[in-house]
């Protein structure tokens, strides 16, 4: 057994757009920037509390640690429960129970008013803001999104983990062919190097997240998440402008429907 080699996030507090766009989006770096949200009814506002008062009642279906089978949205969920009772079970004792892709726009319009689309260069997709929730030790696999969006991850209450990899580092990953993530049966926090050597040379790149915190994952990234508390986090995405990267996604999209 051994360790998979990190290196720290790079991190900002408040960054213009002139910059964001020259450090970060053109050369395609992830970075932690602080202070993005201080300005949103959000950051003062969201809280599990604060869910729990406005979809208390809704009924969720919630998945667990084990792994995905085929393209994301033929997961099955392994129970559902109120909201409420979600929140409360989350607010008081570890749980490998998630919600995962919860349509902010769909479910709870409400909140919509509580934050903005930073103004850092991206061009945000503006009907897919959606949200995320984790327990105490829920997590989720290594993977990367289908749709190759430049992403801005956010995150509120709590404390949560998250190591991203380079496109450049998915030879090391053991990618399943026709897949959005790498082999089931390998664990990234006790690596064993006899059965997978590649991952020996795997380089990740970690960030710890608190409330608040915005962290940019470029295009196709892949990321491993750790809920270290129960919290919730929004993920806003951007699209490509680039013509090769746009044109990766439309084939990801159209070639991995069919499987």
């Amino acid at each position: 057994m051994g360790h998979i080699k990190t290196i720290p996030v790079e991190r900002v507090r408040n960054i213009s757009k002139k910059d964001f766009i020259e450090k970060y989006y053109k050369p395609q770096k992830p970075v932690l920037i602080e202070g993005l949200t201080q300005n949103w009814e959000a950051f003062q506002k969201w809280n599990l509390d604060y869910i729990q008062q406005h979809a208390g009642n809704q009924i969720v279906p919630l998945y667990n640690n084990k792994p995905t089978k085929g393209k994301q949205n033929s997961a099955e969920p392994a129970t559902e429960m109120k909201m409420a009772d979600y929140i409360e079970l989350i607010k008081t004792k570890p749980t490998d129970l998630r919600i995962f892709f919860y349509d902010l726009k769909v479910k709870l319009p409400e909140l919509l008013q509580d934050f903005e689309y930073p103004d850092i260069g991206l061009k945000f997709f503006k009907r897919l803001p959606v949200l995320f929730f984790g327990g105490e030790g829920s997590e989720v696999l290594p993977h990367y999104d289908m749709d190759l969006a430049d992403l801005v991850h956010f995150h509120f209450q709590g404390t949560k983990s998250v190591t991203l990899f380079a496109p450049n580092q998915t030879k090391y990953l053991y990618k399943i062919p026709f897949a959005v993530h790498n082999l089931e049966s390998i664990d990234l926090d006790n690596p064993d190097f006899g059965k997978h050597p590649a991952l020996q040379y795997l380089e990740g790149i970690q960030a710890t997240m608190k409330h608040g915190d915005a962290l940019y994952m470029p295009s196709g990234y892949w990321h491993y998440i750790k809920y270290l508390d129960g919290g919730f986090s929004m993920t806003l995405r951007a699209f490509p402008r680039n013509f090769g990267r746009l044109g990766n996604m439309l084939y990801n999209v159209i070639f991995y429907a069919a499987f």
